[in-house]
């Protein structure tokens, strides 16, 4: 079954955007940026895994196609920014990060099966896109990459697609599908998030 996520889910789509955008522009404040830096962050964070997923799978890359997204990063990074930032739950990057990365996750992959990309490779499509984005946005700020922090993040971006497409390909209603990988991802990032959990590190030698 090939899921129609532009059809029945642009929530998803439209609520990973949000998200990362927030985060972006979170980052951006945290750095002490003016409104502009942080609309740049909210851009690069939002746009950035999703624009790699649509050359490699022959999309159209969709922010360049409609303004919306790009409406959206902006609208949210300007409202992030003036919202001071003792305001902001002393995690809320993270927690931001975590629901972007499970919405992203989700949406990737359906967009891959979507242009009639392998289950397989659909499930990494998708890991790109929910992980490039706040890779992106580490390396930009400065600041130590998420995934070097040695807590679940890609692990959590598979889970996601991963049960997502499996769903999928096994026959489940695609909205259903999709619920349940966005919130195995998000439960496995909120875990790494609150208890720190990482998959063992290589020993060497």
């Amino acid at each position: 079954m090939v899921p129609q996520l532009q059809t029945f889910l642009p929530w998803l789509d439209l609520a990973g955007i949000a998200v990362f955008a927030a985060s972006g522009a979170l980052a951006a404040a945290r750095q002490r940026m003016d409104f502009i830096g942080a609309c740049f962050f909210a851009l690069i964070t939002a746009t950035g895994g999703g624009t790699l997923r649509d050359l490699l799978i022959g999309a159209p890359v969709f922010w360049m196609h409609n303004a919306t997204p790009v409406i959206l990063c902006l609208s949210v990074a300007v409202t992030a920014w003036i919202v001071p930032l003792r305001w902001w739950p002393e995690r809320a990057l993270e927690w931001l990060d975590a629901m972007g990365l499970a919405a992203y996750a989700v949406y990737g992959a359906g967009k891959a099966l979507q242009f009639g990309i392998a289950p397989v490779s659909a499930a990494a499509a998708g890991i790109i896109t929910a992980c490039l984005g706040g890779v992106i946005r580490d390396i930009t700020a400065g600041v130590p990459s998420i995934l070097m922090r040695h807590e679940l993040y890609v692990t959590a971006a598979a889970c996601a697609a991963g049960l997502f497409v499996a769903l999928s390909r096994f026959g489940m209603d695609s909205q259903h599908a999709a619920w349940a990988g966005v919130a195995l991802g998000f439960l496995a990032r909120g875990a790494a998030i609150q208890w720190s959990l990482s998959l063992p590190g290589h020993r060497g030698h």
